[in-house]
């Protein structure tokens, strides 16, 4: 009996739009839609009762340094700056192996452009290996000739398979972003470079642009020669 009533055709039952005279306050606020907003009016409320009940039972004794170690910022608790945290050396350590990872990654990315080009390079020539024959006459050269002619044919581009163009093609794009992204990589290792070169101890002052020989857009400094003991 079920199925049959689930077989009958039913009316669509359409939701009630908003009036036309209440165009004005936007959509028609529908059921769901009052569900969400009193499922968070609620936990607002709940968050707010919590909060005073824990200032009702407060201890006045109560004490923890994080009440001297924020500072209010627009009504939000903010901890203080950790500039100190890390002394000059553990800064220096960090920059060290910071540098040594970008120079590492640097170095991976280069062999595999090295490998990348090598392969591209052997499927674009011709192979170069050569094999010599030997003949008693001119007439068995001809026809060593002839038949080694049409051995080593290779074949045409158009003739190669629509995966290995594909293939091909990717290798070229990945080709190409490996070498943008050795462009950034060595950018990165000269600024960290030079960022740990500041950090050093010594006097050392930033050259104004009459003072450079070869014009470049980057700052360049110049250290104090000191005398070493």
């Amino acid at each position: 009996m079920s199925s049959l009533r689930n077989a009958l055709p039913r009316r669509a039952h359409k939701e009630r739009a908003q009036p036309q005279s209440r165009k004005k306050f936007g959509l028609l606020e529908k059921h769901k839609d009052y569900v969400i907003r009193a499922k968070a009016y609620h936990k607002k409320e709940e968050s707010i009762r919590r909060l005073k009940e824990k200032a009702a039972f407060r201890n006045p004794d109560e004490f923890y340094f994080k009440m001297i170690k924020t500072k209010t910022v627009d009504g939000v608790h903010r901890l203080e700056g950790e500039a100190n945290k890390y002394t000059q050396e553990e800064l220096m350590l960090m920059k060290t192996q910071d540098i040594g990872y970008v120079l590492q990654k640097l170095q991976s990315e280069r062999n595999k452009i090295e490998k990348l080009t090598t392969m591209l390079h052997s499927l674009d020539n011709n192979p170069s290996t050569r094999h010599v024959y030997f003949a008693e006459d001119r007439e068995e050269a001809k026809e060593i000739k002839s038949q080694s002619g049409r051995k080593d044919a290779l074949p045409d581009f158009d003739d190669i398979p629509d995966h290995i163009k594909r293939k091909t093609v990717a290798s070229y794009r990945e080709l190409e972003g490996r070498k943008n992204r050795v462009q950034e990589l060595e950018k990165l290792y000269m600024d960290m470079s030079l960022h740990k070169e500041l950090q050093k101890k010594g006097r050392k002052r930033k050259l104004r642009e009459e003072e450079i020989v070869c014009p470049t857009s980057k700052a360049v400094y110049k250290w104090r020669s000191e005398r070493k003991r």
